[in-house]
């Protein structure tokens, strides 16, 4: 059986930041890690680990003052750092998705939902006309559980629940089918009933359009059910990569089995060594 060909590749990562002073301070150290087609790879860690960094710069989204000073990072074999910004726009919403931990900002407040959903379609297939981007929105939105989403295709962002503006982020990262799909935290600001919604939703979306997928989160619990893989980012470095079944089963960092005590219950060891 032959071995695929990785749908993305990071080699060696590093990202820093400048301060006023000129001086540099390294915020992601030598990442490296792949994801093959339809596979689904959780990126976990705490707030500042580098999880949502190493995403961004697969993007070219990379804050201000923030850039990347090392390593390579391959979408389908293609370089990243040789895309000019033209061609960084047809990678984002189209070969990779991203569904952005914050709905509200991945959302124009003073646009129709619809009409943002259409325009993620028109951008990367410019020869449909109007009425074909707008029948092609209501079809992505009811794709991801908006009921009568012709209508609803009308209201504004912030008339639209929290859960259901993060399904329009959702139809609209999947608009142009991706063949990767990165979720930031996708159900960090929802509640309990909505996040298992969400979930489903982002699971069925990857069926329907053979997705492979890339969660950002620090929730062990939500990573078991859902990840192939599994890597546990600790101050801008990977300390821990596996399978599912390795990370829960055999956890071999002392902070992957911290974090796993936190949610299973079983005592362990902390970090620096110190019974959690």
């Amino acid at each position: 059986m032959s071995i695929p060909t990785p749908l993305l590749e990071v080699r060696d990562l590093r990202i820093a930041t400048t301060a006023p002073d000129g001086s540099v301070r390294e915020l992601v150290h030598g990442v490296s890690l792949m994801v093959n087609p339809g596979e689904v790879l959780c990126l976990v860690g705490e707030s500042g680990s580098g999880k949502s960094l190493t995403m961004l710069a697969v993007l070219g989204l990379l804050p201000p003052g923030v850039e990347v000073t090392g390593g390579q990072i391959l979408v389908d074999g293609i370089d990243v750092a040789g895309l000019d910004e033209n061609e960084l726009r047809v990678l984002r919403g189209g070969r990779v998705g991203m569904v952005f931990q914050d709905p509200m900002t991945a959302l124009n407040p003073v646009k129709r939902v619809g009409n943002q959903v259409a325009r993620a379609v028109k951008v990367h297939q410019p020869t449909l006309s109007t009425i074909q981007t707008r029948v092609r929105a209501a079809e992505l939105l009811e794709q991801v559980g908006v009921r009568d989403a012709a209508e609803r295709a009308r209201a504004y962002p912030h008339q639209w629940s929290g859960g259901m503006r993060q399904r329009a982020v959702i139809a609209m990262a999947i608009a142009n089918n991706p063949g990767l799909l990165i979720a930031d935290e996708p159900t960090t600001a929802l509640d309990v009933t909505v996040q298992a919604q969400i979930m489903r939703v982002l699971a069925e979306a990857r069926r329907d359009t053979g997705a492979a997928l890339v969660m950002i989160t620090h929730d062990l619990g939500l990573v078991a059910q859902v990840a192939d893989r599994i890597c546990i980012m600790r101050s801008g470095e990977i300390v821990e990569e596996g399978s599912v079944w390795d990370i829960f089963d055999r956890p071999d960092h002392p902070y992957t089995r911290m974090l796993l005590s936190s949610i299973l219950g079983v005592p362990t060891t902390n970090p620096e060594g110190v019974s959690a």
